[in-house]
């Protein structure tokens, strides 16, 4: 049997033969990889082999009426339809300033610029910076996280539990979905800063920001200077305790300025290999780039589980600077994830939260039938450590009741975790009836962590990914995690600029490389599909129905979304259909923008 490819020219169709894959069957079905490019040379030959298909041609007919799918209108930038919101023009002066700087999110971080070494950031020139802002870090309390993954989860999980209890609380995070306020949350409700509060602020404060950045002869950067102004709105609006996350390592990172009277508590979620060159190499200089957070006796919130010889690492560091360590791995966790159930048509899943810590500090504490929006059992996880650390606070005297850290935990939600876009939203992207699922997973371990997630709550699902991902992931690894789902329809690998640029981007025929790739190492066999977006922005593509076959593609954003949801259409009964947009926050980020623009 020879296989089809297909081949889109504005609304005409034509089923063209391919190579011959003499092992295809139901039972042994191929993985189908879609490409973009079009081969007129391959065109040509294929058109010649039509004849060779009469056995078929019930079924191609068959086909034709009721699989062939066309995805149109689109804008006129197929590749790049979809972008972040611009921002509030009232921050125009703000996002020049900061334009005018160093920006490590959109270049790339250097080699080593994470480690406690020659080669790291300079956090002398962070110091002298808040020197010359009147170090407004030290005018209220600081939990400081870091952590390969989770970070901002934990955060979010900390920040509504403190609120919860009424608390005046400020948040600093990174990177932001759609604007630069979202990475400052200020107050009681959480809100982002105002367009208007901010400008005010920088413009306040513009000529000290400026005179920094001449002593420094142009080295501080877009992200140092917008901590320093995190920092200053925070002592400005009278926080009582922040919640601040590093955005790159710890030991060298601009939110180290906390200093050890300042910190409340330290945390490190996890650590994992991002960042390597960055951060040293190795997973054990990880480990230590991030346990740089440690100030001297100030308690250290762990969450793991991790390898013995990296906890080891932390302890030590903890050790060395009389800190005691809780651990949300510790024994005495008999946390568990009990299902998963809706909440005003909003899935949850229902966990109970048991602790029971006995070293360095007695910890305790029983929340049954928490009901967690954030899915997944490392949304447990960090939870537990959210968990750990508000009963650390209590400790130290702060008033955290039982029903906030419920309440806390229950109200946590993060963009682009584990999020389900509401039906309205489906109809706006042009997938009417489909469940779309975004997820800023960019690592093998968070890929591992939305497979398990996707199979725990929607085990009966079909399922379609669209992925997006930065030239700097290890996109092999990425691919090998997600295609251990079972039902997995399609992948369709794009682009969207990373951080608002397209130098960090990785291209949409590098992806579909990739996951060609992992899916031989995996003994998946492959066919090579090839379509072509046509110059009037449409994409259009078939499947086969009677194989369980993956198609990989690769297209624009939202064509890409539109035709796996076609192809989910026609190979889908009654079983629930997903749409999994994943790879980076940044591809969140241009669905998000999409929608709200």
């Amino acid at each position: 049997m020879q296989s089809l490819v297909l081949s889109c020219e504005s609304s005409s169709f034509l089923f063209r033969p391919s190579f011959a894959f003499p092992n295809f069957s139901p039972a042994n079905p191929p993985l189908i990889a879609i490409s973009r490019k079009r081969s007129n040379l391959s065109s040509v030959r294929n058109q010649k082999k039509m004849k060779n298909l009469s056995i078929l041609c019930g079924f191609t007919r068959s086909i034709q009426r009721s699989m062939l799918c066309s995805v149109t209108g689109l804008v006129h930038n197929t590749r790049y339809s979809l972008s972040t919101l611009r921002e509030d023009p009232q921050l125009d002066e703000l996002m020049e300033f900061l334009d005018s700087l160093n920006n490590f999110e959109k270049s790339g971080v250097p080699k080593g610029a994470g480690t406690d070494s020659e080669d790291g950031f300079d956090l002398g020139r962070m110091r002298r910076l808040m020197g010359l802002m009147g170090n407004p870090q030290s005018r209220f309390k600081t939990l400081h996280i870091a952590g390969t993954k989770g970070k901002g989860s934990t955060a979010a999980f900390l920040s509504t539990i403190l609120r919860a209890e009424g608390y005046s609380v400020g948040v600093y995070t990174s990177p932001h979905i759609q604007t630069i306020r979202e990475r400052i949350t200020l107050g009681r409700w959480g809100d982002p800063v105002s367009a208007k509060a901010l400008n005010h602020h920088f413009n306040t404060r513009r000529e000290v920001l400026e005179r920094a950045v001449k002593l420094e002869n142009g080295c501080l950067s877009h992200f140092e200077v917008f901590t320093a102004i995190a920092f200053s709105l925070f002592a400005e609006e009278n926080t009582e305790i922040a919640v601040v996350e590093a955005g790159l390592g710890g030991a060298r990172d601009a939110t180290n300025v906390i200093s050890g009277p300042d910190l409340a508590i330290s945390i490190i979620t996890s650590i994992g290999e991002e960042h390597l060159d960055a951060l040293g190499g190795s997973l054990e200089s990880i480990a230590v780039a991030k346990s740089g957070i440690v100030k001297n006796g100030r308690p250290l919130v762990i969450g793991g589980p991790f390898i013995p010889s990296i906890e080891c690492i932390l302890r030590r560091k903890a050790s060395s600077m009389s800190s005691p360590v809780v651990s949300a791995s510790d024994p005495g966790n008999r946390s568990s994830l009990r299902g998963f159930c809706e909440v005003n048509g909003i899935p949850r899943q229902l966990c109970d939260i048991v602790l029971q810590i006995e070293k360095d500090f007695d910890l305790s504490i029983e929340l049954l039938g928490v009901k967690l929006r954030m899915l997944g059992a490392h949304q447990l996880q960090n939870a537990v450590t959210a968990t750990c650390a508000a009963l650390c606070l209590n400790k130290q005297g702060w008033s955290l009741s039982s029903g906030s850290i419920r309440t806390g935990l229950e109200s946590a939600f993060l963009q682009g975790r584990t999020q389900i876009l509401s039906s309205e939203e489906a109809n706006l992207l042009g997938v009417s009836g489909a469940t779309i699922l975004l997820d800023g997973a960019h690592t093998k371990e968070s890929a591992r962590a939305l497979a398990n997630t996707l199979q725990m709550t929607f085990p009966k699902a079909k399922l379609v990914v669209v992925v997006a991902m930065a030239n700097d992931k290890d996109h092999l690894g990425f691919a090998r995690e997600l295609l251990s789902v079972g039902d997995l329809d399609a992948v369709f690998s794009t682009e969207v600029d990373i951080a608002g640029a397209k130098s960090r981007m990785a291209s949409a025929s590098s992806l579909k490389c990739a996951w060609v790739n992992a899916s031989r190492e995996m003994n998946m066999k492959v066919l090579d599909l090839k379509v072509a977006d046509s110059e009037d922005q449409s994409l259009q593509t078939a499947g086969m129905m009677e194989s369980q076959s993956i198609l990989l593609a690769e297209g624009s954003l939202l064509a890409c979304m539109r035709a796996g949801f076609k192809i989910l259409n026609e190979r889908t009964g009654e079983q629930p259909r997903i749409i999994v947009v994943t790879g980076s926050l940044h591809i969140v980020s241009a669905v998000l923008g999409y929608l709200h623009s």
